[in-house]
C-alpha cells in the first residue's frame, strides 16, 4: 500500500504574494499576512503537507474507510 504523504506541490515566491501550484495548476495565491505565515511555517513544517492544507488537498487515502465505518453509514 502507497503512502498518504501529499505530494506534487510547488510554490512561487513573487512580489505580488505566494502562488501555489498543485500538479502544475494554480491552486491559490497567499498574499499580506498568510503569505509571511507560510514563509515562517516552511521553516519547520513539511512544505508539500503544509501546500496540501492551505489549498485544502490534504484528505487522501483514509475516506473510505470512513464511510464504511458504523457510525456514518446511512439508515
Amino acid at each position: 500500500m502507497g503512502s498518504n504523504r501529499p505530494e506534487g506541490f510547488r510554490y512561487e515566491d513573487r512580489k505580488d504574494g505566494i502562488v501555489v501550484f498543485h500538479r502544475d495548476k494554480r491552486a491559490t495565491v497567499l498574499r499580506g499576512a498568510r503569505a509571511e505565515q507560510f514563509r515562517r511555517d516552511l521553516e519547520y513544517d513539511d512544505p508539500q503537507e503544509l501546500m496540501a492544507r492551505i489549498t485544502g488537498n490534504y484528505k487522501r487515502g483514509n475516506e473510505r474507510m470512513g464511510k464504511n465505518h458504523p457510525r456514518n453509514r446511512r439508515q
